[in-house]
């Protein structure tokens, strides 16, 4: 048993570190949370730990006894062992496949944003934008800890920003990295903040050594951009890999639009202001989607092609004219980038998706 045991740690030993150099070293913690996974290594664990622990039932002195029931419920178990593992060897060939992994990752994402995202947009409605406000935030909260914003708990900053009488402003947002001893939080009426109160302020915003998916979109939209990145090199040469993630990044961004951004502020009782947090636009994710797949692709004429027709997806999705302005701007810098760089036929192909982009938005605008 021990022997299996040491097989299936080697396969997934095997198993990450091929995608740490393969894909990106950025989603080994999505092996590390597989339930599959945990369940394979808690099986053959908890049948080796059954068997030595049945081991000293079985004696011949002072009077020969052998627990047949314990006995028969170990190799009752050793067929369910052998056929996990067949399984495991299964699950782990389709959880090193690129175009799993993708997909994946993008189904994570998407429940990121229905959570953070719940309410649905509704034709020509605009999501509110963080903007300016008059609040003077006079005294700052500095990080007592270096690491990445993880999660903001707004409901307990909130509660407590009632209790204190005071209104907060986040200065980071989910995912960005913050330094111990830079400003994190600001507050008006610092003169109701002691040291006590600036802690468990504090507490309600989880900083760690690495990202996570548990309010960050972003997160995920960087870890499908890092294994398209990595396939479009020329240590690797990939394109079909670039493509598949330039389709999911589409969905991705076509699932954020369809629903209404996040709140930016919040108000405890009705229009007292109590916590400012700052959350990403469309034109930020859009840029982390596809600025540096964009830059690094003008010599690819199939993944700029994609990519072409990824702006002409989502322009067909959304009713905003500013984004679909924007949309179009971004295609015209990509037809101007990949310009020498792209044979005369790919070169035409991809001015003619650029019409295509236009027709499109043309109509609305």
């Amino acid at each position: 048993m021990m022997t299996v045991v040491s097989i299936v740690f080697a396969i997934l030993l095997m198993t990450l570190t091929l995608a740490s150099t393969q894909f990106s070293p950025r989603i080994l913690i999505n092996f590390i949370r597989d339930r599959a996974t945990q369940w394979t290594l808690g099986i053959f664990l908890g049948t080796f730990s059954y068997c030595i622990a049945a081991l000293p039932a079985a004696r011949s002195l002072p009077f020969a006894f052998v627990p047949v029931v314990t006995v028969t419920g170990a190799m009752l178990l050793v067929p369910v062992c052998v056929g996990w593992l067949i399984y495991f060897i299964y699950h782990i060939s389709n959880a090193i496949s690129v175009n799993h992994i993708v997909d994946r990752i993008r189904r994570e994402t998407e429940l990121v944003i229905d959570e953070l995202m719940p309410e649905q947009r509704r034709p020509f409605q605009n999501g509110t934008s963080l903007g300016e406000f008059s609040v003077n935030f006079e005294y700052p909260i500095k990080s007592r800890h270096s690491g990445y914003v993880r999660f903001i708990n707004i409901d307990r900053l909130r509660a407590l920003a009632k209790a204190y009488r005071i209104c907060l402003g986040v200065e980071r947002r989910v995912g960005h990295f913050i330094p111990e001893g830079v400003i994190l939080l600001k507050v008006s009426g610092g003169d109701r903040v002691t040291r006590e109160r600036e802690l468990q302020l504090l507490a309600a915003i989880d900083i760690g050594p690495t990202r996570t998916m548990q309010q960050d979109i972003e997160f995920g939209i960087v870890q499908i951009v890092d294994i398209g990145l990595k396939a479009i090199s020329p240590a690797v040469n990939d394109p079909t890999t670039a493509i598949s993630c330039v389709d999911q990044l589409t969905c991705i961004l076509i699932r954020w639009l369809g629903h209404i951004p996040p709140a930016g502020h919040f108000y405890d009782p009705p229009y007292v202001l109590r916590v400012v947090v700052p959350w990403t636009n469309f034109n930020g994710l859009f840029d982390l989607a596809f600025e540096q797949i964009r830059h690094y692709s003008v010599s690819d004429a199939a993944v700029s092609l994609r990519l072409m027709r990824a702006f002409t997806d989502i322009a067909s999705t959304v009713d905003e004219p500013a984004i679909r302005l924007y949309l179009l701007d971004r295609g015209k810098e990509l037809v101007a980038g990949c310009k020498g760089h792209l044979q005369v036929g790919d070169f035409e192909r991809l001015a003619q998706r650029l019409l295509l982009l236009e027709s499109e938005i043309a109509p609305e605008i």
